[in-house]
């Protein structure tokens, strides 16, 4: 129903979600000679982890930012008040598809949903475990493993470039446009990435 109110120009949909990447790459799947194994030198160290939440709509665009460690309510709250004011300077309702994770349901955020609602931003949670649902799941593994399969990063900083050509090589492909988000340290507890 939400697809359909999109396709007919209703309501704005998009696709919220987060994912992790780490200096070293998994190695994919491929074929050898007889004999051969493939073989991935890795770094000395492993790094810390680099995290990015997205908002994606199809055809259309894929907000993104970046952040080292794990993704925080801080950073959400700042992507969802970005949207909630886009939302109500067009005029238009807009719905976030997403999971349940902890920081879309804490107490801060909830807090905010009437907020959000009156400048026409409305969450739509999908039911447990149905990652399956949300499009931006296959945009992800995309990004891992087309894009960014079986390199190795000497640091945070290259990795990071490297996701943010990913990203706009699968906007390519895919025909969208992206924006990156930088976040606020002020506001944001985590590093940000540039």
């Amino acid at each position: 129903m939400l697809e359909l109110a999109a396709a007919t120009g209703e309501i704005d949909l998009k696709y919220l979600d987060e994912s992790g990447f780490c200096v070293w790459s998994d190695p994919s799947y491929t074929y050898y000679q007889r004999g051969e194994q493939k073989r991935l030198e890795q770094t000395q160290r492993r790094g810390r982890r680099l995290s990015i939440i997205g908002f994606f709509q199809p055809l259309i665009s894929f907000v993104y930012g970046l952040v080292i460690g794990g993704v925080g309510r801080k950073s959400y709250i700042q992507m969802m008040e970005q949207e909630a004011e886009e939302a109500e300077a067009v005029g238009r309702i807009r719905v976030i598809v997403q999971d349940n994770g902890p920081i879309h349901r804490c107490k801060e955020v909830q807090q905010l949903w009437s907020k959000w609602e009156s400048q026409g931003l409305h969450i739509f949670f999908l039911p447990k475990y149905c990652s399956e649902m949300n499009p931006i799941e296959l945009e992800w593994q995309h990004l891992k493993k087309d894009e960014l399969a079986g390199q190795m990063f000497d640091d945070e900083l290259e990795l990071a470039y490297a996701v943010i050509h990913g990203v706009e090589v699968r906007a390519e492909k895919g025909n969208y446009s992206t924006q990156r988000t930088k976040f606020d340290s002020k506001k944001a507890t985590q590093h940000f990435v540039t």
